[in-house]
């Protein structure tokens, strides 16, 4: 039988009887089966407004101060639906992180009926949660904002308003990739446009007065630089965490190995879906993870 190391924080019980089912009563109301995931708090909601305002700010700064008052009709279409699709490309992304189920563990399965139907052999080990009251599988966590155990969860991100985890770690990734995809293109055409300016006559170069139109571009650039370094590297540490299959969390807290161990490859197609395709850099595809048994034990 494998020794789990005390730094795992978990409660480890070997016998059905020492997990207390008796203080563990199933929650009133389950959510049915299809219902829409979403986490009721106020200052997740309030960073995702505050990203979409951001995103359609600089949707309304390209189009209406850079592309539309241009006189080049060829340059304003192709930047502008290439923006505009990673714009909504970005958007998506968001969504689906934010509204799909993470990886949540049924909350209060702690009862004496589901222990039985385990049906565990000697040496088997399951983990308790005492916070939500549910039996744990091995890699899930509990996430105090969400007040569940979530499968494979690597952190909690207030700019999605949820954790990410083993069912929407996929999405997240596309979001942070899109979104530096268009700073970085937002700030290109921020150059373009200033050096344009200084060329032609500045109250030619836009529809707003001169003072205005600096104004919203140095704002414009300001959002695109930040965002730019902030989600590549986030976008980097995801793609690192996937490629060593070991999440935010187990990386911080030096968790010891208990998982086979797969290639790279192996690791990207487990979270991005199998074969590799053009739905990898989709938000509306799906990934198929393949069937795996949700809880797991340490033997």
């Amino acid at each position: 039988m494998m020794l789990i190391p005390a730094h795992h924080f978990r409660d480890i019980e070997r016998k059905p009887e020492y997990l207390q089912p008796e203080k563990c009563i199933p929650p009133p109301h389950s959510r049915p089966a299809g219902t829409m995931w979403f986490i009721r708090d106020g200052c997740g909601i309030a960073c995702a407004i505050v990203t979409w305002f951001l995103v359609l700010y600089a949707e309304f700064v390209v189009l209406f101060v850079m592309l539309i008052p241009s006189r080049d009709y060829v340059y304003s279409v192709i930047n502008g639906l290439v923006f505009n699709l990673l714009a909504f490309l970005a958007l998506a992304s968001h969504c689906r992180a934010m509204l799909t189920d993470p990886g949540a563990v049924p909350k209060g399965n702690a009862t004496k009926e589901f222990i039985e139907s385990l049906q565990l052999k000697p040496g088997q080990v399951v983990y308790k949660c005492p916070k939500c009251c549910s039996i744990k599988p091995d890699r899930a966590h509990h996430c105090s904002v969400c007040k569940r155990c979530i499968r494979k969860m690597d952190h909690h991100c207030p700019w999605v308003n949820n954790c990410v985890g083993e069912n929407n770690q996929k999405y997240f990734v596309l979001f942070t990739m899109y979104i530096a995809l268009i700073s970085l293109h937002a700030l290109i055409m921020v150059g373009f446009h200033f050096l344009h300016c200084f060329e032609e006559d500045w109250t030619k170069c836009s529809s707003f007065s001169p003072p205005t139109t600096v104004i919203l571009l140095i704002l414009l650039c300001f959002e695109g630089l930040l965002f730019l370094i902030f989600t590549s590297v986030m976008f980097g540490t995801q793609v690192h965490s996937i490629c060593t299959d070991e999440t935010g969390i187990e990386q911080l807290k030096k968790e010891e190995r208990r998982w086979a161990k797969k290639t790279k490859w192996m690791n990207m197609k487990a979270v991005f879906g199998h074969p590799f395709s053009l739905g990898w850099a989709s938000p509306f595809a799906t990934p198929d993870q393949g069937k795996a048994d949700p809880y797991q034990y340490v033997v």
